[in-house]
């Protein structure tokens, strides 16, 4: 009897596990058993592409003629709401191979350092979002984008300890943090247009979601704008991504911006930002890895506009205006766009000129203005693709020294997307007067490519492999130290690197 009962016992047990097994999810436990829908995303078909009544692409002309396949992310029905929680996992397999990977002292000598060229890497996003439909057609939201901080791999504080001394892989782990990268607000409407309030992209971001500059191929990994390749090697030997679509520079400052709704494939954008970050701030309580706070008018503020930083911008205005159209299979892109921005005053110590010893906040510089354009074709799926930046600013959106070279960038990108396969290759020329204290001696000249391709393997999993190599030049600059070469050292910088990768979005 006692065994009748025990197998009883299991065989209920078992029938009830099973049962729950395939039953539907339990809401309360937040689980969801449905098909796949769409990767991780701070837009939604509510203010993709910019805009609230968000063209749909060509399904002739391929899937890279939109962002995202038409319609995979459906905006809620007039009435209700939509919360989303959209996430991002990636796995990093990386080699890379630089000029600076034997330290150098400034004198040439070693100084005893060198790395191992091989290391793998793990990265996550959480996109939280909110997205709404009133009854009379109002469109509304927020969205929120966290990412991974972390640890420098040394003791002392998350920027790394002053010692270089190892750290464990708990200490590592442990001092890891999570940050808010974007955060804002939206209203829109069809006939009236959107406009975004807060930390999130401006113009640029959302005119140019990567099809333009040609970095959507590799399952978000980044490509040239800092993707896991240049990620993973020394800084020094990575040009910087000038421009700026879908850079933190141009995208991490509060902001508010205007986008129109589309006519006759036309729409035009606007933005404005007091400061280079977030107004609270200057009332934030200080921290072991933050300055004291704005306690009056100085150089902690982070609307101060004048004291002694003058590479410091503000009041940031940029306008643009965008075409869009499908003829037949051709899908075609194209758009203008110009910024300008004031600069603080220095005011607390005279300006000195340009020099190899010269401190680069005691130097004159302009206000920035730029202007930015590029053409995408997308036709039988494959996407030929040009961007351009040029004028007053240097780098990734910093101001140019006065009597400084002018910016002058061109990126350019095939890509061939068709079924589960996206190949691609890319490359970018950049000129810009680099280094500041080198005005009228030099300027910065920088090169750099990218190629591979990603499968999609299931539904949010994604595969990914790609080669990178750069090279940076400017004559009496040492890349090693990254600073003026002693005694006019030049000493340039080469980067090659090969990264494989396993994306899991959801």
């Amino acid at each position: 009897m006692r065994r009748i009962l025990l197998a009883s016992a299991a065989l209920l047990g078992g029938t009830a596990a099973l049962a729950h097994a395939q039953s539907p999810a339990n809401p309360s436990q937040g689980q969801l058993v449905a098909p796949y829908g769409a990767g991780p995303a701070t837009n939604n078909n509510n203010n993709a592409w910019g805009i609230a009544n968000t063209p749909s692409g060509s399904a002739a002309a391929g899937l890279l003629s939109s962002e995202y396949p038409p319609n995979v992310i459906a905006p809620p029905a007039p009435g209700t709401v939509v919360i989303r929680l959209n996430g991002r996992v990636e796995m990093n397999i990386t080699t890379n191979f630089t000029s600076v990977d034997k330290g150098l002292n400034a004198n040439g000598s070693p100084n005893g350092f060198k790395l191992n060229p091989v290391g793998i890497a793990s990265y996550f996003r959480l996109y939280p979002g909110f997205d709404g439909v009133a009854t009379n057609g109002l469109r509304y939201g927020a969205s929120v984008e966290l990412r991974e901080n972390f640890f420098a791999g040394t003791t002392g504080t998350t920027n790394g300890g002053a010692t270089g001394g190892n750290a464990s892989p708990s200490a590592n782990s442990s001092a890891q943090t999570i940050f808010v990268r974007r955060a804002f607000t939206y209203l829109a409407s069809d006939r009236v247009g959107l406009v975004r309030f807060g930390q999130g992209d401006g113009v640029i971001g959302l005119f140019d979601n990567c099809i333009f500059t040609s970095q959507c191929w590799d399952a978000g990994l980044g490509g040239l704008d800092a993707g896991a390749s240049q990620e993973t090697a020394p800084s020094g030997v990575s040009p910087p991504f000038v421009w700026l679509s879908q850079v933190g520079a141009e995208y991490a400052n509060n902001k508010i911006v205007y986008l129109s709704p589309q006519l006759y494939g036309f729409d035009f954008g606007v933005q404005y930002a007091p400061s280079e970050g977030n107004a609270f701030a200057n009332a934030s309580g200080s921290t072991p890895i933050q300055s004291a706070t704005c306690n009056q008018a100085g150089p902690n503020c982070i609307n101060v506009s004048a004291g002694n930083d003058p590479t410091r911008w503000l009041n940031q205005v940029g306008v643009g205006l965008r075409f869009q159209r499908t003829f037949g299979a051709v899908d075609f892109k194209t758009y203008g766009f110009y910024e300008t921005a004031g600069k603080e005053d220095l005011t607390t110590t005279a300006f000195v000129k340009p020099s190899p010893s010269a401190s680069p906040t005691a130097l004159r510089y302009d206000n920035l203005g730029f202007y930015k354009a590029g053409v995408a074709v997308t036709a039988f799926n494959v996407t030929a693709a040009v961007d351009y930046i040029g004028g007053a600013v240097n780098g990734q959106l910093a101001e140019r020294p006065t009597g400084g070279a002018p910016t002058n960038a061109v990126m350019t990108g095939l890509t061939y997307a068709k079924g589960p396969i996206i190949l691609a290759v890319t490359f970018g020329v950049i000129d810009t007067q680099g280094e500041a204290r080198l005005t009228g001696v030099s300027q910065r000249h920088e090169y750099e490519t990218a190629l591979g391709g990603t499968y999609r393997l299931a539904p949010g999993l994604q595969l990914v492999a790609e080669y990178q190599y750069a090279h940076r030049h400017q004559g009496g600059f040492d890349f090693n130290q990254g600073a003026p070469g002693l005694n006019g050292r030049t000493r340039d910088a080469q980067y090659q690197g090969v990264t494989f990768a396993t994306v899991l979005t959801w």
